[in-house]
């Protein structure tokens, strides 16, 4: 038994003399050799398909920047935010990422962001005068700039050219009433019970949003703590919009519409407030790349036109946690250059952020494109809060379809509406000791 243990100490001792001998010349081997290649890996989390195209850029990246390499991780969107806020909390966030712009505010928040004005002011390729006002301002949050627009979207008028020249109009309405005048003209024309003008399913928040903006509404006051939806400003706007589904301008239902393409097409309606997202679908399904039958126009205004519209898109945000954050903004200085830009439009017909790639003679091509350089003219910001995405996907959209089936009236629904977006922002006014 003795023989046993004296066997198994021996053992031991060799194995713990061999590790201790040899662990510091294994660590300066394999420490040396990540030293000599001078290589700095950064990880990027890229949304969607985004996450998948960018790898087209990397070449020309890592020609210039041989130094860095940048390890892309795909992240769906629809997990996104809970995968950031579960790397935050285990402090293990990537170096950067591209962030939904009406996200920035929540991860500002967290104080998991970091600053950029200092990058900025030593930057020859970023500064706030290549950028759209109205889209450059999302990125502002309590005087601090926390995110570079990458790429960018507002939504404007889809509609088709040759309804509109039948019901009288060579052009498209540039006012409220225009908008509302031709509605009523297209539904005559068209003579047809199952056919609309317009269509604004209650499922869709951002047109009752812009045209509550459009005709002065804050939203929210005292400094986005209370509801101001069944104020006069957004009452009134919102109202005017409860006229297309009152007067059965707008289909009711929001799953009368199962294919918006072929809805558009078959003239099912002749207006969509909608994105850039859908314009490569749509050229397809129109079978229509020059724009003789329909076309993308600014939106019409309350005080002026374009009205405004949304500033959206995605910016790219560095993380406080990360420690090669020279590093990674070296990356985000290449992905902000005009030809990058450009660059990943060819891949996934994401609008460039950067202003002078929209001076392209091969960008401006594209008939359906102009109008958003316009309508980027006057984009705003939505209010800069966690809650917001809260407030009009799940409550806004909820008593707009309660004020269209005529179950409230427009005044009811607002008041309720901000009964309830009230109760959302009670955390808000403590933290804020209002």
């Amino acid at each position: 038994m003795n023989s046993w243990r004296e066997q198994g100490n021996l053992r031991l001792r060799l194995v713990l003399f061999i590790g201790l001998f040899l662990f510091p010349f294994l660590f300066i081997y394999y420490g040396c050799k990540g030293e000599e290649k001078g290589v700095t890996e950064i990880t990027f989390w890229g949304m969607g398909a985004e996450g998948e195209k960018i790898q087209a850029l990397l070449p020309e990246f890592y020609r210039r920047h041989p130094e860095i390499k940048v390890r892309v991780q795909m992240v769906p969107w629809t997990a996104a935010q809970e995968k950031l806020i579960s790397a935050f909390v285990a402090d293990n966030t990537p170096d950067l990422c591209q962030l939904g712009n009406t996200w920035v505010p929540q991860f500002v928040l967290l104080d998991a962001l970091e600053p950029l004005e200092g990058y900025i002011s030593k930057s020859a390729v970023v500064k706030q005068s290549n950028y759209f006002k109205g889209i450059w301002n999302t990125n502002e949050v309590g005087g601090k700039i926390y995110g570079i627009p990458w790429y960018i979207d507002t939504r404007l008028m889809y509609y088709r050219k040759d309804i509109f020249k039948k019901a009288g109009y060579e052009l498209p309405p540039k006012t409220w009433d225009e908008l509302l005048d031709l509605s009523r003209k297209i539904v005559k024309l068209q003579n047809d019970p199952n056919k609309y003008a317009i269509y604004l399913p209650t499922n869709e928040w951002a047109p009752f949003i812009i045209f509550g903006i459009q005709n002065g509404s804050d939203l929210l006051k005292n400094n986005w703590t209370y509801g101001n939806f069944s104020g006069d400003k957004f009452l009134e706007a919102f109202d005017f919009l409860m006229k297309f589904h009152k007067e059965r301008l707008s289909p009711l239902g929001v799953s009368q519409v199962t294919n918006v393409y072929q809805a558009f097409e078959e003239g099912y309606f002749s207006i969509y407030i909608s994105g850039p997202w859908n314009i490569p679908d749509m050229k397809k399904k129109m079978n229509d790349s020059t724009g003789e039958k329909w076309g993308t126009a600014p939106l019409p205004g309350k005080n002026g036109y374009p009205g405004a519209s949304l500033a959206g898109g995605a910016s790219l945000v560095m993380f406080k946690q990360s420690k090669k954050k020279e590093a990674a903004w070296k990356f985000i200085e290449f992905l902000s250059e005009k030809g990058t830009q450009l660059a990943f439009f060819g891949e996934t017909n994401n609008l460039p952020a950067v202003v002078s790639a929209w001076d392209e003679p091969g960008f401006k091509k594209d008939p359906f494109i102009p109008a958003f350089y316009e309508q980027f003219q006057n984009v705003v910001a939505t209010p800069k809060i966690p809650e917001w995405e809260q407030i009009v996907s799940a409550k806004l959209q909820q008593y707009a379809e309660y004020a269209a089936r005529g179950k409230m009236t427009a005044k009811e629904a607002m008041q309720n509406l901000d009964r309830e977006v009230n109760i959302i922002l009670e955390k808000r006014r403590r933290l804020l000791g209002k």
